[in-house]
Order: structure tokens, then C-alpha cells, then sequence
């Protein structure tokens, strides 16, 4: 009796023993300070071998997958960046003589949109109607906008926040139609979310057997959408498109991003971004 496989747990060995059983290959099983050693005739071991391998690769334990939506998180000072150019924004149009008539040009006016104010979905995620209001969606992009840039770049991942801003602010305009108006970085914030919700998903896709689970990160991030989007006064559908404008914009991403983009691209997207803000509030002078 030559020994196939060593180091065993006496579980594992009993069931090697059984698979080879099934084979018509007897065993015998003995133990040494180390663990479980399994041998077999000389003429077989080549196939029990064999059979033992087949029967670990199809039996491999599935990676553990993080249930955490924010799983990928780390370190990063992106988010405060945004947070502060929020407050920085917010200071500068209070301290306006016309601040009112600056809140009228550059709010998301459902109406002027239509009519071709375009520059206003991007001018208004950086408008808010009083300190409270600004302290929650700054809270909300600095938590949310570090976690998107940790995983998707510091660059690229402001660009993507920025477009699914203003991707829910466009499609909040074409549902109203007239009559509406909007301001906040919160239409922003619950994009950050569904980018977050998309990278999650896929994630958790990519693993079989445990695809049923990628479901976990959309009802988080519905359940997110709805704890915190839709308090009193709040645009609710604003929120909700900004939610799936990200989770667009993230599917995407994951689909077609190999890795995570080099410096050179995250500074193009950065500069991009400016740019879109740059020329929007060019827009309504």
C-alpha cells in the first residue's frame, strides 16, 4: 500500500475513502502525528489520485463574500473635498446681495430645463436652501463620495457622481415637466449610493453559487433610498432618480472597467468634471 494523500482531517479521510469506495478502489486510512494518511494498492494509486483531485475541484468551498454594501471602502479624503466645496459654494451665494435671484437662475426648473437650460441639472447640485440642508447632503457626499472614489479613482469617481447628479436632475425635469423646482447635492449623494449598489451587485455576481445574494445589495440600497430619501420636504423622485441614474452609470462601469483607471485617466476625468461645473455656471450669465 502506497499513500495517496496525507495530512488529512479524519473527516476528510473517511470521505475520500468513499469516493474511492465507489470506484471499486479499497483504502485504508492511518493515522500519524500530523493527521490522516489515506493509501491504496500500488496498481491504483494514479487513479485514486485522480479521482481525489476530480472530487476536491468540484466540491472547492466558494470564496466568503463581504455582506457589507461598503465592503471595498477605504481611506480616502475625497468626499470631504466635495463636502467643503459645498460649503464653499453655499457661503459664497449667501453672501450675495441677490442670492434669491441666484437660486432662481441656477435652481433645477423643470420648465427652463425643457426649454433648454440644460446647465441647470449640473449648477443645481451645488445650491441649498439653508444650513440644514446643506450639513445633510455634506455629511451624505462626504461618507458616500470617499467610498465611490476609494473603489472607482479619485478622479473618475467625482465624474461619475457628478453625471448621475445630473442624469436624476434631467429625468426628475422630464417627468415634472413644469411647475418644479429643485436644488441640493442630495440628487448627487443618492447617485453616489446607486454606484455603490452597482459595484456591489456585480461583485457579488461574480461568484457562483452565491449569486442569489447579489440581490442583498439592491435592497440595501432601496431601503437606504427610502430611510433617508424621503423625509419631509424632500424631492423624492429627484432622490430615486439619482439612485438609478448611479446604479446605471455603475453597471456600466463594472461591465466595461477591467481595473481601476491609472492616474492619467483620473485626471482627465477630474478636469472634466470641473470643466461640466465651469461651463454650467457660465450658462446662466
Amino acid at each position: 500500500m502506497i499513500t495517496v494523500v496525507d495530512k488529512l482531517s479524519k473527516e476528510e479521510v473517511e470521505t475520500y475513502q468513499l469516493v474511492l469506495l465507489s470506484a471499486g478502489i479499497a483504502s485504508r486510512a492511518v493515522r500519524q502525528a500530523d493527521g490522516w494518511e489515506l493509501e491504496v494498492a500500488p496498481d491504483r494509486s494514479a487513479e485514486a489520485a485522480g479521482l481525489i483531485d476530480a472530487y476536491r475541484i468540484e466540491n472547492r468551498p466558494d470564496p466568503i463574500v463581504s455582506e457589507d454594501i461598503f465592503r471595498d471602502f477605504k481611506k480616502s479624503l475625497a468626499g470631504i473635498w466635495g463636502a467643503l466645496l459645498l460649503a464653499a459654494v453655499h457661503v459664497f451665494v449667501t453672501m450675495q446681495p441677490d442670492s434669491r435671484f441666484l437660486m432662481d437662475s441656477y435652481a433645477a426648473t423643470a420648465g427652463r430645463m425643457l426649454d433648454g437650460e440644460w446647465y441647470r441639472a449640473a449648477t443645481a447640485l451645488l445650491l441649498h436652501s439653508g444650513a440644514v440642508h446643506l450639513a445633510g447632503n455634506m455629511v451624505g457626499i462626504a461618507v458616500l463620495g470617499s467610498a465611490v472614489c476609494s473603489i472607482m479613482g479619485w478622479g473618475v469617481g467625482w465624474l461619475m457622481i457628478l453625471s448621475a447628479g445630473i442624469g436624476g436632475n434631467v429625468m426628475n425635469a422630464v417627468v415634472y415637466k413644469t411647475g418644479h423646482s429643485s436644488i441640493g447635492a442630495s440628487t448627487a449623494v443618492f447617485g453616489a449610493l446607486g454606484l455603490l449598489t452597482a459595484w456591489q451587485f456585480l461583485r457579488r455576481l461574480e461568484h457562483p453559487g452565491r449569486r442569489i445574494k447579489a440581490l442583498l445589495p439592491l435592497g440595501a440600497g432601496l431601503a437606504l433610498l427610502g430611510f433617508l430619501g424621503s423625509s419631509a420636504h424632500a424631492d423624492i423622485l429627484a432622490h430615486l432618480f439619482g439612485f438609478l441614474s448611479g446604479l446605471v452609470i455603475g453597471f456600466l462601469y463594472g461591465k466595461t472597467a477591467a481595473k481601476r483607471f491609472g492616474t492619467p485617466v483620473q485626471a482627465a476625468a477630474l478636469i472634466t468634471a470641473i470643466v461640466i461645473l465651469v461651463r454650467a455656471w457660465l450658462g446662466g450669465i
